[in-house]
């Protein structure tokens, strides 16, 4: 729809010899002033040395109004242009979502960019908290909404299974192992204490027995023990959220590679490191930080900004056009000495997307849920999980904007009520399944998309709140293309909520199962249309649609 309205006042314009300009829509918060209205006249008017209204008029008299696509076109205010489709227009397009089906809103946007996703990169130390329920939602809408609009997606893990936080895991199990064993041993002040560390002591027990009691000085059973269990478990619960990776990389191959050293010596080559005081510093400084920054410590031991910057290297080097990064809130002071290394290596950080979500708190009632990984009381993902579903944990983690602070409340994700943002969701497809399943008494096959489009009379529908319904889902495609290019998942989720409603709406005030046979036939396709348009952006969102609740 606002393509052809493009089109169409694009070639006005031009025919009025104005300049070219970029020709935006929105849709009016007041319902009164039509479905698009658009600032283009506001924008040339200084150009061409008239009024913003003349503009506007010059314009909406070259446009033709007809029950074929527009029926009114109006100006408003300073010189807004605004647009009503006809009712015919709105649901010839309507038509489109029975003929794609499961592909409506779908687009080749992105036209094959290769895009790389990473995203989630725990290290394997531990299960995933509850907390972490927050990135791994995000990415994961985020890479279906890149799919969507046809980019071509490699969704990556980058972990670390080497250095201290490594050599603590491997101690913190020998400890529990030898506590479990029966031996008075001290546990590590700053050790993993949750009580996963002791199940993992506990089945090396099981396969070894006391053998290891004093026989593994380096800890590096353990350590390899722990990191293969841990990985094992986190992946398990990415599984459950139906989340897959198609790479799993490892920090630990940047120094095996010698891509470390390479950064470093390139760095040398180009005057953008130095050496001072034992340490390796980049000249964060010549990139506009307010100092160097250190990169391998007087140790000799890098700082985790060296290897962030040879591994978004090597992404550039395996041929992505794009790459998007999702952090928490935690990374923000280290990314821009990230890109100013990237940008040293002679590389366009534009092609990085950076994604920034703030932290999440849990309440469940008026207790609040703490979590940590080295405390023994630990909420995790998969507790979280078991107690209130996948699909309220898929949606109540993207339904905030990923710029704020997230709540998660617990008991609200439990309450089957339409105070619950997802039960209320699925309760309006599953009524709508239900509605199309009672049509087979009326002998309408109304589940056959085909069939409906073939034998409806589309002129029946032509009441405000059927037309309301179908100008929203119509806004699906766009809807999904705005959330993909700003990479803003929540939107989706309130999008959904606003075709719930108007669904409920245009149900409330019209019988669809009613004794005449076409118009309820016409309205079942209306019913059609949105259970389509609901269970496609669930599909975004991987929240599964009941058939029946």
């Amino acid at each position: 729809m606002k393509q052809l309205l493009q089109q169409q006042l694009s070639a006005i314009i031009a025919e009025l010899q104005y300049p070219a300009v970029d020709i935006n829509f929105e849709i009016p918060k007041v319902a009164a002033h039509g479905d698009l209205t658009t600032n283009a006249a506001m924008l040339l008017a200084k150009s061409v040395g008239k009024n913003p209204r003349q503009v506007a008029q010059s314009i909406v008299e070259r446009l033709t109004v007809d029950d074929a696509f527009l029926a009114a076109v109006e100006i408003a205010g300073p010189g807004f242009i605004n647009f009503r489709f006809s009712p015919r227009y709105v649901v010839e397009q309507a038509k489109r979502i029975l003929q794609e089906a499961s592909s409506f809103g779908k687009s080749n946007a992105a036209n094959g960019r290769k895009t790389n996703l990473e995203w989630v990169s725990a290290n394997p130390t531990g299960l995933l908290h509850a907390g972490h329920g927050r990135q791994v939602l995000i990415g994961q809408v985020i890479g279906n909404l890149l799919d969507w609009t046809g980019h071509a997606v490699t969704r990556e893990y980058y972990f670390n299974n080497a250095g201290n936080q490594m050599r603590t895991l491997a101690e913190s199990i020998y400890a529990r192992y030898r506590q479990e064993l029966g031996d008075d041993y001290p546990f590590p002040e700053e050790g993993y204490k949750g009580e996963y560390i002791a199940d993992i002591a506990r089945e090396i027990i099981a396969e070894k027995g006391d053998s290891l009691r004093e026989t593994d000085a380096d800890r590096s059973y353990f350590r390899t023990y722990g990191e293969q269990w841990c990985f094992a478990r986190i992946k398990q619960t990415l599984a459950r959220l139906n989340v897959k990776h198609d790479v799993f990389y490892n920090e630990d191959s940047l120094y095996s590679t010698g891509k470390i050293a390479e950064v470093i010596d390139e760095f040398k080559k180009r005057d953008l490191a130095y050496d001072s005081e034992g340490a390796v510093w980049f000249r964060a400084s010549s990139f506009g930080a307010d100092k160097d920054r250190v990169i391998v410590k007087s140790t000799g031991e890098p700082t985790y900004r060296l290897p962030d910057i040879a591994y978004h290297r090597e992404k550039f080097r395996r041929g992505f056009d794009l790459i998007v990064d999702i952090f928490g809130a935690d990374h923000i002071a280290t990314i821009p000495d990230v890109l100013n290394g990237v940008k040293a290596l002679g590389y366009n950080t534009d092609d990085v997307k950076v994604i920034i979500h703030q932290m999440v708190s849990f309440v469940n009632g008026d207790e609040v849920v703490k979590m940590s990984k080295r405390n023994a009381k630990t909420y995790t993902l998969d507790d979280l999980i078991d107690e209130v579903g996948v699909d309220a944990v898929a949606y109540f983690f993207v339904m905030r904007s990923v710029g704020a602070h997230l709540e998660f409340d617990i008991a609200l994700a439990k309450e089957q009520s339409d105070k619950n943002p997802v039960y209320y969701l699925q309760y309006a497809h599953a009524r709508i399944a239900s509605i199309l399943r009672h049509a087979a008494t009326a002998d309408i096959n109304a589940n056959d998309p085909a069939h409906l489009l073939a034998t409806t009379d589309f002129s029946l529908i032509k009441e405000k709140e059927e037309l309301d319904l179908l100008k929203k889902l119509l806004e699906f495609p766009d809807t999904v293309k705005s959330c993909a290019y700003s990479f803003e998942p929540h939107r989706l989720t309130t999008f959904l909520r606003e075709v719930a409603e108007t669904f409920h709406r245009f149900y409330h005030e019209h019988r669809v199962i009613n004794d005449d046979k076409q118009l309820m036939q016409a309205r079942l396709a209306v019913c059609a249309m949105t259970k389509t348009v609901i269970a496609n952006g669930c599909a975004i969102l991987s929240v599964s649609c009941p058939e029946k609740m």
